[in-house]
C-alpha cells in the first residue's frame, strides 16, 4: 500500500471506511523517523528473538517469527505504513455484493522464491492445510469464518481428539473453490464484512507446492514471494533474508542482507547499537527510558509512534491453576496495580495506561471499558479481596520471558500488587520468547503471565475474536463464554459500521465482567538505530518499514 491507492471492494462498507476513523495515529513526539534517500544496496543487522514454531506463515503467531515472515511473504492485502489501512497487493481485485460470497482474482505472473508461478490453488490448498485441525497449525482459526470449517475439526475427547474415531469429516472447506489459475471464492458460513480486510494478515499467505512435500522442512527454510528471500536460520543465533531480484510487487525493499541476530535479552543490543555493531534495536531496555537517555544516547536515531497494540496480563487456564478462578480476586488484583507510577517510573512515560480491551488506534474503540477493575485503589482492592475470602494460594506468580527486557516492570507490578494486598507476588523469568510461549501453549504455565498483542490486521475484531472468543488461537487463558462469541458473530456480520463497533464494544464490556485478563497499557513502540542506516520508520503495527530502511 506504500505506492498508488488501490481499494478493496466490498458491499454495504469499504474497507477503507471501516478504519478511517481510527488507524492513523502518531504522538506526541511527533512520529519521528530518520530521513530517507539512502543508497539502494548493502546490508543491515536488526534484534531479533527465538521464533516459537518453524517459518511456516499458518504456524506462526508471534512476532519473532512474524517479523521475518512478513519481509519473506507478499499477501492478498498490504496494510499501509502509516495508517495500516488495506490495499491490494497480490489481489487484483477482491468482490462481493453480499459481504459472504466473495470472488478473488490475483494478478498474473506473480512467482515464489524457487521460480514457480502462484496460483489460485496456492492459496485454497494452503488454507485448507492450515484448517485441518491433525495439521496442528496455530492460526488455523483464523479460517473459523469459511463454510466447511467445522467439518476440518476433530471430534474425539481426551488427549488426542484427533484420533481415529475423532477424526475430521473432510479434508477441504467446501467454502472455497478454485474457479480458475487465477480466480477462487470463498463463501462463509454467515456474512463477515471484515473479511477482506484480514487477508493481508499471514495466516492467508499462499504456501508453493513444495511446501506439501516436506512441511517440516519447509519451516526451517521458507519459500516465500516477499521482496526478501530466506537463506539461513542459525538456531539461537541469527535469520539471515537476501533481497529477492525477481520480486515485481509494489514494496520492494532497499538493503540487499538483513539479519535478524538473536539476543538473550535487549540490553546487549542497545548496546551494539551505540557501538555500531547493531543496526536497529525494535524496542529500549528500560535503563534507557528513564529521563529520556536513549534520545541523549541515540540523538537524531530514535523513533516513537502510538501503535495497535496492547499488554495484558493473562490466567493460566482453571484446570492448570485454579487459583485465578474468582472474578473478584482477579479485580482485586487488578485494582493492586498502580499503572501510572510504573509507566513513569519503568516506561518513562512511554505507554498509556489501558482502560479496557482494545487499542485506540482502531475504529470503535470506546474508552473506560474496564471502569474501577482498572483504576489503582490499593484500600478498594484489599478489601475486594478479603470479601472474596482471601487469594486461595500462597503466593500469586507473574512470569514472563526473560529475552525481551520484561524484568524490571514485572518486579514493580509484582511489589505493587504485594503492598496492596499484603500478598506475596514473585515474578519469574522464562529463559526465551520461544520456551514461554510454549510452556502457555501446552498449557504448562502456572498462575499469571504478561501478553503482549500487536494487531495482525486494523480492526477492533482482532483484538477481541482471537484472544478471547471460544477455543481461539491466542486464547492463552481458555476463556469462555457464550454471550461473547454471540455478540462477535453478530458484529461479523454486521453491514453497518456503527452497528458492528457497538457489539463488538458489547462483547468487550463482557471481558469486564469477566475480568477475562488484566489490561495493563496501550503501546507506544520506541526504536533506536546506528550511525550506518536512515530511513528508519515504524509502522502502525509498530514493525519496521523495510521498504524505507537504506545505508548509510
Amino acid at each position: 500500500m506504500r505506492g498508488t491507492t488501490r481499494t478493496v471492494a466490498v458491499a454495504a462498507m469499504s474497507a477503507v471506511a471501516l478504519l478511517a476513523a481510527g488507524c492513523g495515529s502518531g504522538d506526541s513526539d511527533g512520529d519521528q523517523s530518520s530521513a530517507g534517500g539512502g543508497a539502494e544496496g548493502g546490508e543491515i543487522t536488526v534484534y531479533g528473538c527465538n521464533p516459537q514454531n518453524p517459518l511456516v506463515p499458518q504456524n506462526t503467531g508471534e512476532t519473532c517469527g512474524g517479523d521475518v515472515l512478513d519481509q519473506v511473504f507478499s499477501k492478498l492485502v498490504h496494510y499501509d505504513a502509516d495508517t495500516a489501512a488495506p490495499e491490494n497487493d497480490q489481489a487484483e481485485s477482491i468482490d462481493t455484493d453480499d459481504n459472504q460470497n466473495f470472488t478473488i482474482k490475483i494478478k498474473q505472473g506473480l512467482k515464489f522464491h524457487d521460480g514457480t508461478e502462484i496460483k489460485a490453488k496456492n492459496f485454497v490448498d494452503a488454507w485448507n492445510y492450515a484448517a485441518y485441525a491433525p495439521n496442528g497449525q496455530y492460526n488455523g482459526y483464523f479460517f473459523e469464518p469459511i463454510e466447511g470449517f467445522g467439518d476440518l475439526q476433530c471430534t474425539g475427547d481426551g488427549d488426542d481428539p484427533c484420533a481415529k474415531a475423532g477424526k475430521p469429516k473432510a479434508e477441504e472447506m467446501t467454502g472455497l473453490q478454485v474457479v480458475d489459475d487465477y480466480t477462487f471464492t470463498i463463501k462463509t458460513t454467515e456474512k463477515v464484512s471484515n473479511l477482506p480486510v484480514r487477508l493481508g494478515y499471514s495466516a492467508f499467505a499462499a504456501l508453493p507446492d513444495v511446501f506439501f512435500d516436506d512441511p517440516e522442512a519447509f519451516g526451517n527454510k521458507p519459500v516465500g514471494s516477499g521482496p526478501y528471500k530466506l537463506d539461513a536460520w542459525n538456531k539461537e543465533q541469527s535469520i539471515v533474508l537476501s533481497k529477492n531480484a525477481d520480486y515485481t510487487g509494489d514494496w520492494p525493499g532497499k538493503v540487499d542482507k538483513i539479519t535478524f541476530k538473536i539476543y538473550q535479552d535487549v540490553d546487549p543490543a542497545y548496546n551494539d547499537v551505540l557501538a555500531d555493531n547493531l543496526d536497529i534495536v525494535t524496542s529500549i531496555p528500560a535503563s534507557a527510558l528513564i529521563d529520556d537517555k536513549y534520545k541523549s544516547d541515540l540523538p537524531d536515531r530514535n523513533a516513537q509512534k502510538e501503535t495497535g497494540r496492547i499488554d495484558v496480563l493473562d490466567f493460566a487456564p482453571s484446570s492448570v491453576d485454579p487459583n485465578y478462578d474468582s472474578v473478584e480476586v482477579r479485580k482485586a488484583i487488578s485494582m493492586a496495580i498502580d499503572r501510572d507510577t510504573i509507566i513513569q517510573q519503568i516506561f518513562n512515560g512511554t505507554r498509556t495506561p489501558a482502560t479496557g480491551w482494545v487499542s485506540p488506534v482502531v475504529d470503535g474503540y470506546k474508552a473506560d471499558q474496564c471502569g474501577e477493575a482498572c483504576t489503582y485503589d490499593a484500600e478498594k482492592a484489599k478489601s475486594t479481596l478479603e470479601a472474596a475470602g482471601g487469594f486461595p494460594g500462597d503466593k500469586i506468580t507473574l512470569s514472563y520471558n526473560a529475552d525481551g527486557g520484561h524484568k524490571e516492570w514485572t518486579e514493580a507490578t509484582c511489589n505493587s500488587i504485594k503492598q496492596a494486598l499484603g500478598v506475596d507476588c514473585v515474578a519469574q523469568g522464562v529463559v526465551d520468547f520461544a520456551t514461554f510461549r510454549s510452556q502457555i501453549g501446552d498449557r504448562k504455565m502456572k498462575g499469571m503471565f504478561r501478553a503482549g498483542w500487536q494487531m495482525d490486521y486494523p480492526s477492533i475484531e482482532n483484538f477481541l475474536a482471537p484472544l478471547y472468543k471460544t477455543g481461539a488461537s491466542s486464547n492463552d487463558g481458555d476463556y469462555s463464554n457464550p454471550e461473547f462469541d454471540d455478540l462477535i458473530d453478530q458484529a461479523a456480520a454486521a453491514t453497518d459500521e456503527a452497528e458492528a463497533n457497538s457489539l463488538y464494544q458489547q462483547a468487550e464490556a463482557l471481558l469486564a465482567e469477566d475480568m477475562a485478563s488484566i489490561p495493563m497499557w496501550y503501546g507506544k513502540t520506541t526504536m533506536g538505530w546506528s550511525n550506518n542506516v536512515t530511513g528508519v520508520k515504524i509502522t502502525a503495527f509498530g514493525t519496521v518499514d523495510y521498504t524505507q530502511v537504506s545505508v548509510q
